[in-house]
């Protein structure tokens, strides 16, 4: 009674742990999901290398909604072979998730080339288009910068070479960039160079938090699913 005891509490667990795995999943796509339209909506990222860890990670989510199904099954109909194959997925996955978290860190220490690869045609090209204006526009005023590196990277852009982009401003109204660069308080001081790299280590931050925490709870998981294949195998009447 002891066994069946110690197996119908594995098997409980084993049903939890998949529901926290599916909440996981959930987690992990909304958390991917913003962090790539963070870099390439809002940003103007460049380097291909650095959509690796988001998409690595809105992946993983997905396939773990599939992975917590099928572990539920396993442990419904105390199939054996099920277990089995939820536990060596579960282990891949983890090794995934590893690798997305190391990924994530390498990134995390380019981030400075990568930024001023991406913000090096800001300048030049804002008058090029007026979506990518506008896109300009957006970053410097979601992030509070101005120019790439400060204010007087638009010294001569504009003809009085005096002026920058309204998106400078710190109250943002229309021609309030005008002469601007003679009243410095008026202009927010920091470059979008540090704005950006300073935004995406924050958020790549959390995307290696995340993996790393759902990476244990995976752990536990698989601990839960072996005893349980192991109960099954011994033949215990588990229910």
């Amino acid at each position: 009674m002891g066994v069946e005891g110690g197996m119908k509490c594995v098997k409980v667990l084993l049903f939890f742990f998949n529901f926290i795995f599916w909440l996981c999943g959930l987690a992990l796509i909304v958390v991917g999901i913003m962090v790539q339209v963070a870099m390439h909506k809002t940003l103007m990222i460049k380097d291909a290398s650095a959509s690796g860890a988001p998409i690595v990670v809105i992946g993983i989510g997905v396939v773990i909604f599939f992975i917590a199904f099928f572990g539920c099954c396993g442990a419904w109909k105390e199939n054996y072979c099920m277990v089995t194959t939820f536990a060596i997925l579960l282990s891949l996955v983890i090794i995934v998730e590893i690798g997305a978290a190391i990924a994530g860190y390498v990134f995390r220490n380019k981030l400075s080339t990568i930024v001023q690869d991406s913000l090096v045609d800001m300048i030049p090209k804002y008058n090029s288009s007026s979506e990518f204006q506008k896109t300009v526009d957006k970053l410097q005023e979601d992030l509070k910068c101005c120019g790439v590196n400060s204010t007087s990277d638009w010294k001569n852009f504009f003809p009085d070479k005096n002026s920058v982009p309204d998106s400078c401003c710190v109250n943002v109204t229309a021609k309030c960039g005008e002469g601007a660069l003679s009243s410095p308080t008026k202009l927010h001081k920091e470059g979008c160079h540090d704005a950006m790299e300073a935004f995406l280590k924050k958020n790549i931050q959390w995307v290696i938090v995340a993996a790393l925490i759902i990476a244990f709870l995976q752990l536990m998981g698989i601990v839960f699913a072996c005893l349980l294949m192991r109960g099954i195998r011994s033949g215990y009447e588990v229910m």
